[in-house]
């Protein structure tokens, strides 16, 4: 089959069908849990300097099981409608899979946005935002989009406003977008939330003796060599908190190049010389690799591939050295390769687990904006207050003093960031419990996307027979 004839929804559904033999409900269920409910396509004009443009977009609602639908927008010329249907799907399955509840949604713009003025990205966004609002693809209790490839929080603050002038009564229109800037309503913490996310993910994978041992590792995460490839928010994100928490990077990998050093890469100082140079080659002590497929292969303990889709493929899956991979971004394994690295005793940790940390901090954005209130402001003041009774007790019951930093550690209240970040980790290790617990006590399941497959069919199940709509 040519390239051109893939389906990646198709894709989805063949690792879905597989999941679905390990599960208890009818085909019926299981082809409502597959369908894409409810799908947007739509042309439009806009005036582009002195001529006009018809522009293509897209939004899919892929599952009402639960509402608001989520999922991001993307800006790129590869977008069409098969794409947006899987993403679409993944983020139903991906929801699930961390208790956020969502049914998954996608949305994108065929455009390639570096050709065009901020001016006229604008116009192209609120239209496509005025095209939502017309056929209720878009709305706090409906469908919240988000960021994805080629959007940011620029782009989020020009819907939300178009969204609350088309819909002035609509107290919660704040809610109908995630991933907004700070002044705009957005949350603390989601700009880092998906690289921290891969971080608590593999933390917890790591945390398991038993599955260490099978691996030859030793538990936790200090000492162990990581290679990122992809210095993009998620992979630069997850870098820092590996490199923070006692792992050795021992290898960057960017679009022009690698760089390797097995004694260990100071993130920040390569982010810096990238900066300067235009590229992370020829960075002190370091090792060029000018082959990026070559940079994937080289001796690590964890490989997390933050960047491209299927850069780990059936020609080079027998070269990776790293005992762990975790997929940071969207699709980096194709099938073949899963095959290959399940025979090599390899544990690959999913992307629609993995990356989860986008979307659970966009839920915490999404509930500060129905709850109209920040995170912390309640509590923050009552609980230094309430720790400063207890420090007080136990100095007059000791006659010891507490010194002055350890007071100020102890009576530090919660702010939102820390808040977003308790959450994010509750819901990360939670979550691979989970997906966990089925992979190792299902009979026949050998790989953990099989078992995130099944922890998701499950529960989207279990919502739609309380639906009362299946006998």
């Amino acid at each position: 089959m040519s390239t051109s004839d893939y389906s990646f929804f198709k894709g989805v559904e063949r690792s879905f069908d597989k999941a679905a033999k390990f599960t208890r409900f009818s085909a019926g269920i299981l082809e409502q849990i597959k369908a894409c409910n409810s799908i947007l396509r739509v042309k439009f004009p806009v005036r582009i300097g002195d001529g006009v443009e018809v522009i293509e977009a897209y939004r899919v609602q892929h599952s009402h099981h639960k509402l608001p639908c989520k999922g991001g927008i993307r800006f790129s010329m590869e977008v069409n409608q098969d794409e947006v249907m899987a993403l679409a799907a993944l983020m139903t399955y991906k929801c699930a899979i961390v208790n956020v509840p969502f049914g998954g949604g996608k949305g994108g713009i065929k455009i390639d946005s570096k050709k065009y003025s901020v001016f006229d990205l604008e116009k192209i966004t609120r239209r496509y935002t005025s095209e939502l609002c017309k056929k209720n693809f878009i709305g706090p209790g409906i469908d919240v989009p988000a960021p994805d490839y080629g959007t940011s929080g620029r782009e989020m603050s020009w819907i939300v406003d178009t969204y609350s002038s088309l819909n002035p009564n609509d107290v919660n229109a704040m809610a109908c977008v995630t991933g907004k800037p700070i002044s705009q309503g957005g949350v603390r913490g989601r700009v880092e939330a998906t690289g921290l996310g891969v971080f608590f993910g593999i933390r917890e994978a790591c945390a398991f003796e038993e599955d260490m041992v099978k691996l030859g590792l030793t538990t936790g995460i200090r000492g162990k060599r990581v290679i990122i490839q992809g210095l993009g928010n998620v992979g630069y994100h997850a870098a820092k908190y590996f490199q923070n928490a006692g792992a050795i990077i021992v290898g960057l990998i960017e679009y022009n190049g690698a760089i390797y050093d097995a004694n260990g890469i100071d993130v920040d100082m390569a982010q810096a010389h990238r900066a300067k140079s235009g590229s992370l080659l020829n960075f002190p002590n370091a090792r060029n690799i000018e082959n990026i497929s070559e940079g994937l292969e080289q001796a690590c303990d964890i490989l997390i591939p933050a960047a491209l889709e299927s850069v780990i493929h059936k020609d080079n899956a027998s070269r990776i050295q790293a005992k762990i991979i975790g997929e940071a971004a969207n699709g980096p394994l194709t099938p073949d390769a899963d095959e290959i690295l399940l025979r090599k005793g390899v544990l690959v940790i999913p992307d629609m687990y993995l990356n989860a940390g986008g979307v659970t901090v966009s839920y915490f954005e999404w509930l500060k904006n129905l709850s109209h209130v920040r995170y912390g402001r309640l509590e923050k003041r009552f609980s230094e207050n309430r720790y400063a009774e207890i420090i007080n007790s136990v100095e007059s019951m000791t006659n010891k003093k507490v010194s002055e930093v350890e007071r100020k550690i102890i009576l530090k209240g919660p702010d939102e960031i820390d808040l977003v970040h308790s959450g994010l980790e509750d819901t990360m290790m939670g979550s691979y419990q989970e997906i966990r617990e089925i992979y190792v006590n299902t009979p026949g399941v050998d790989d953990m996307r099989t078992a995130a497959f099944i922890c998701a069919i499950n529960k989207i199940g279990v919502s739609y027979e309380e639906l009362g709509i299946f006998p």
